[in-house]
C-alpha cells in the first residue's frame, strides 16, 4: 500500500479553506516519505482558475509527490443536497483531476435518481482513463454495505468503485472486517482512515439514515484504549485481500500551524509503520 496524506488534516471547520499554506503540507509530506497527497476543494477544485490549478500541480511536482484522489467540489465533503449535482456535469471535476495528475475523483449519490447520472459520468471518466469513487458515508446511498453493492451493480461500470472507510462503516453499524472487504473487493479502489468511538457522551454527532443520530468522539489513530477502530485488523485484512492502492490519513484535526502538522504527520507515519512491520 502507498501512504497518502489528506489536506483535510489542516482544513478549517467550514471545509472550504486550509489553516496553513498548501505548500507547507506538501513539503511536510515529501520530507517524511509519504507517497501522495489527497486533494480537496479547500486547495483546488471546480471553482479554481486554470492558473491556480497549474500552480497547485507545480507544488505537487516539485515535492516529488502525486495526487491520490481529488474531491473537486465543496458540496461533496459537506455531504449536502447539492453534492450529487457534480455527476450531472462531471467534466469540470475530471478537468481538475487531469491537471493535478490524478486518475481518481470522489463523487456522491443521495437517491436512486442519481444512478443514471453516475452511469453517464463514469462513461465520460472512462474516456479519460479515470475512476469515480464513493466513500462509505452517513446520509447517502453508501451507508450500508449491502445497499452499496446493490447500487454499484445497478450502475454497472468498471471504473466506479468504493473508498473503504472503517469509521463511517462503524458509524452506520456495519462490519469493516476482512470478510466485508472480500465482499466489496471488485469495487475497492481507495482507503481512508479515521478513528472514533460511538459513545452517548460524545462531543460530536452525525445523522445517519439507517441508525439516526450517532454521538461520537474522535480518537488518535494510535489510541490504545481499545474503544476505537481495530486498525491492526484493518491492515491485516487489506493485505489478505491483496489491496495495494492508497492508504490515506484522513482525520479532521483542524491543525493551524506547520509545526503541528509536521508533528502529526510524523506520528501518523510511525503508527502506520507499527501496523506493517
Amino acid at each position: 500500500m502507498k501512504l497518502s496524506l489528506s489536506v483535510r488534516i489542516a482544513e478549517a471547520a467550514c471545509k472550504t479553506k486550509l489553516n496553513i499554506p498548501f505548500s507547507k503540507i506538501a513539503t511536510i509530506a515529501a520530507d517524511l516519505g509519504y507517497s501522495a497527497l489527497c486533494m480537496r476543494a479547500s486547495v483546488a477544485g471546480v471553482h479554481s482558475s486554470q492558473a491556480e490549478l497549474e500552480q497547485v500541480r507545480s507544488v505537487v511536482d516539485q515535492a516529488g509527490l502525486v495526487v491520490s484522489m481529488v474531491t473537486a467540489d465543496f458540496n461533496i465533503p459537506q455531504n449536502n443536497d447539492q453534492a450529487p449535482e457534480s455527476l450531472q456535469n462531471i467534466e469540470p471535476s475530471l478537468h481538475v483531476a487531469e491537471v493535478l495528475g490524478s486518475r481518481m475523483v470522489r463523487v456522491c449519490l443521495k437517491t436512486e435518481a442519481d444512478i443514471p447520472h453516475a452511469q453517464r459520468a463514469a462513461d465520460l471518466a472512462a474516456e479519460r482513463g479515470m475512476q469515480l469513487v464513493h466513500q462509505f458515508h452517513p446520509a447517502c446511498l453508501f451507508e450500508e454495505v449491502e445497499r452499496s453493492v446493490s447500487v454499484l451493480k445497478q450502475i454497472d461500470r468498471p471504473n466506479i468503485g468504493l473508498i473503504y472507510e472503517p469509521a463511517s462503516l462503524l458509524m452506520c453499524g456495519q462490519e469493516y472486517s476482512e470478510a466485508m472487504m472480500r465482499q466489496i473487493l471488485p469495487w475497492l479502489m481507495n482507503v481512508y482512515v479515521q478513528n472514533l468511538v460511538i459513545t452517548a457522551d460524545g462531543p460530536d454527532h452525525l445523522e445517519t439514515w439507517c441508525l439516526g443520530d450517532r454521538p461520537f468522539q474522535l480518537l488518535p489513530y494510535w489510541d490504545e484504549s481499545g474503544r476505537g477502530i481495530d486498525y491492526q485488523k484493518v491492515v491485516d485484512g487489506l493485505h489478505a485481500v491483496g489491496y495495494d492502492g492508497f492508504f490515506t490519513v484522513h482525520q479532521a484535526e483542524g491543525i493551524v500551524t506547520a509545526d503541528d502538522a509536521r508533528a502529526y504527520a510524523v506520528q501518523c507515519k510511525e503508527w502506520v509503520q507499527s501496523l506493517c512491520p
